[in-house]
């Protein structure tokens, strides 16, 4: 295995020497230990929580099931809200910098998840109906607590990190591509067949571009025609290049080498490569 020498850094909160008490060590092998028993099965709990207290949300949603079971589902909701807090705080507990998980990707989803049940709270009155709806709406994604407990997530990230430059790429192609052709049939087709601006034609031309083909507007002349069919064909070929682009990397990323599963004990942090030695987050080392 290739060692790796133990980094330098300023950051107040780091301190490879410290050592948790016997009682939050056992904490963080069961929330962040994936590979042991007790932490899988921590795992499976609160991933079946995590689906429930989505399925109770979206349920929530439905003004029949509402109007005969609010109290309920309010009951059941806050049942979910204080397990996710209890399990936030107690991540907090048992890493070694809590500041540096509570900035994580997986710690703002963690608080994201249970923050709106409490602001609701502060927004009493029908005024403030809009509001509550937007925060009724942002535990929904209490789903994305998930993408933690799944195995080729880091992989796949990876692999969509390493291809953004060339989908990127790609989608200034494609961008330049429909502002030309909805410059052309801005041209060629009258208003009265529903092109009245470029902006308009534009959007015509993602829609013709992408096959999805809504048919709200469509060119009348048989110039305007000829261009529709030249974008039609053209889509058949543009659609697959991004899915080209993911997949050869994701094979790529996949078998340069494996990654590790188990969390950083400091930060939380997973997805390190197979051989490392320390946490490419934070600096911790990690353990064997």
């Amino acid at each position: 295995m290739r060692t790796q020498e133990a980094p330098t850094t300023t950051d107040p909160y780091y301190n490879d020497g410290e050592t948790l008490s016997p009682w939050r060590e056992s904490l963080n092998t069961v929330i962040f230990g994936s590979e042991t028993p007790m932490g899988k099965a921590f795992d499976v709990v609160l991933s079946i929580s995590i689906v429930l207290s989505v399925i109770v949300i979206m349920l929530d949603s439905v003004e029949a099931v509402q109007n005969q079971h609010a109290q309920a589902l309010y009951i059941i909701e806050w049942i979910f809200t204080l397990l996710f807090t209890l399990e936030y705080g107690l991540r907090l507990i048992s890493v070694r910098r809590p500041w540096l998980y509570f900035k994580s990707f997986f710690g703002l989803v963690d608080l994201v998840s249970i923050l709106p049940s409490y602001l609701i709270l502060l927004f009493p009155g029908t005024q403030a109906m809009l509001a509550i709806r937007i925060l009724r709406l942002l535990r929904v994604f209490r789903i994305l607590k998930l993408s933690a407990y799944m195995d080729e997530a880091q992989v796949m990230m990876a692999a969509l990190h390493k291809s953004s430059r060339k989908i990127m790429v790609f989608l200034y192609a494609v961008l330049m591509l429909v502002i030309v052709f909805g410059s052309l049939v801005y041209v060629v087709e009258s208003r009265e067949a529903g092109f009245t601006s470029i902006p308009r034609s534009v959007y015509w031309a993602i829609v013709t571009l992408t096959t999805v083909g809504y048919g709200d507007i469509s060119p009348q002349t048989p110039l305007g025609q000829l261009l529709a069919s030249a974008i039609m064909i053209m889509g058949y070929g543009i659609i697959a290049v991004p899915t080209g682009i993911y997949s050869a990397e994701l094979i790529r990323t996949y078998t340069a080498g494996k990654v590790r599963n188990d969390a950083c004990p400091a930060c939380g942090q997973t997805g390190h490569d197979f051989d490392a030695d320390y946490c490419k987050h934070c600096g911790h080392a990690l353990e064997d």
